[in-house]
């Protein structure tokens, strides 16, 4: 694990959200109050409809407290515009997804680049950059398949290493082993605590309580509130 823990990367602040559809009003997240340090490694669970992936779109800034504050290494959100936002997100956030959301047409190589088309790299930076990830990740060998001929973990991979080619401070994780094997999902929660354990702070929502015990805290939501939390010891 990182000793990188001393700053306080994210901060939320009575952080309620709620939606309206007619005239009915959800609240999916009610008055959170949260602290994440940089280079920390959080597991987040509880129930269907919790609000844990409505916490992961806010601390991603795919959404916005409808009352409370989110702070962004000392910066309130809330008062950026969606350009702003756009390149915060662009230049700090990995996203991993449950469903991997690879493209079929694309290689893994033209997979993992594509994150890269958003940033100013230069095409010799982004080959050098995307090899590089893809040997880090096991999956060189596999460059030039596409996403159908792979089995559902080297997929994963390929959509952890896509999450990381932009070298990224921060990995939001939403259910990453939910469509994989134990075997499988074992060898990405690995990978994202190897990554953790380089300095990259990790936010994940599962289910799993084995996924969970890679993090080194757990966060337990409830009807929107947050209801506890669990220190895991290193050993």
């Amino acid at each position: 694990m990182s000793d990188k823990t001393s700053d306080t990367f994210i901060k939320f602040e009575g952080v309620t959200k709620t939606y309206r559809a007619g005239d009915i009003e959800t609240t999916a997240l009610n008055g959170v109050n949260l602290e994440i340090r940089e280079g920390e490694f959080i597991a987040v669970m509880g129930p269907s409809g919790c609000g844990k992936s409505t916490l992961l779109n806010i601390v991603g800034m795919l959404d916005t407290p409808t009352d409370g504050a989110y702070l962004f290494r000392d910066v309130d959100i809330a008062r950026l515009s969606e350009g702003r936002l756009a390149d915060i997100r662009k230049q700090n956030v990995g996203f991993v997804f449950q469903s991997f959301n690879l493209i079929d047409e694309l290689t893994v190589e033209g997979n993992i680049e594509l994150a890269l088309l958003y940033h100013k790299v230069s095409a010799s930076e982004r080959k050098q950059r995307v090899a590089a990830v893809m040997e880090r990740i096991g999956i060189a060998h596999r460059a030039q398949h596409f996403p159908p001929a792979l089995s559902g973990g080297q997929q994963q991979r390929v959509a952890v290493a896509r999450a990381v080619v932009s070298r990224p401070s921060l990995i939001l994780a939403d259910e990453p082993t939910g469509n994989l094997d134990s075997h499988h999902g074992e060898e990405v929660m690995k990978l994202l605590r190897d990554l953790n354990d380089e300095g990259t702070t990790v936010v994940m929502v599962t289910h799993s309580a084995m996924d969970a015990e890679f993090a080194r805290r757990t966060i337990n939501l409830f009807d929107g509130k947050l209801v506890t939390e669990n220190l895991r010891v290193a050993s």
